[in-house]
């Protein structure tokens, strides 16, 4: 059941060490180790790497915030079901945490935590991070990373919105056109007018005279 919801490269993601300095290219100045191939699954690579092995595979981006690993949720959600984690704008890039972060108690008055490692949310989400949510299918079971079993829900639930909508519009023509046909044989069409005829001018009034 885990492996219809988890794809098998989310798990070592997770647990790669990111940012160390490329064996092969420590001397280059992109040298630091952010990407990782979703195709071969393996550590993480630098900028010379992808351009040499990993030129058409599906590669992904991390960066760094505050010692944390982050990927841009624009990269992520491409091959990813992110929905129940929390987001964050940093540095005008909408971003997630790869997994939890440590974090005192959550005080009081927190209105959203994490349902796995209860980290303090912003917003009403069920996460704090990709590894969170992780945890959080193993234990239940109830959410998802596969993109195509949520894209076959709102793909069906379109092709039904368009179905009606066409039976819909396709019923209210003909409705129209039967309106139309009604209308034609209560009230038939009113004769035009007769042509008027060219108006007179008018001669120049004359006064009546005056008596004597």
């Amino acid at each position: 059941m885990e492996t219809m919801l988890v794809p098998p490269w989310l798990e070592p993601l997770l647990n790669t060490t990111f940012f160390t300095v490329c064996r092969a290219h420590g001397d280059a100045a992109r040298s630091e180790c952010n990407m990782y191939c979703l195709d071969c699954n393996c550590d993480a690579f630098c900028f010379y790497c992808r351009s040499s092995r990993h030129k058409s595979h599906q590669v992904i981006q991390i960066r760094r915030s505050s010692y944390h690993d982050v990927v841009r949720v624009s990269e992520i959600q491409k091959v990813l079901d992110i929905s129940g984690v929390q987001t964050y704008v940093i540095n005008s890039a909408r971003v997630l945490f790869l997994n939890e972060r440590p974090q005192p108690k959550a005080g009081k008055g927190v209105a959203h935590i994490c349902e796995i490692c209860g980290r303090s949310l912003l917003d009403p989400f069920r996460f704090c991070s990709l590894g969170c949510k992780l945890v959080g299918i193993k234990r239940n079971g109830d959410a998802s990373f596969i993109l195509e079993a949520k894209n076959e829900v709102v793909m069906g639930r379109d092709e039904g919105i368009s179905r009606r909508v066409i039976i819909s519009s396709s019923s209210s023509r003909e409705e129209e056109e039967l309106r139309e046909g009604s209308q034609q044989d209560i009230y038939p069409p009113t004769p035009p007018p007769p042509p008027s005829n060219a108006r007179r001018r008018k001669g120049i009034p004359h006064r009546a005279p005056f008596g004597s």
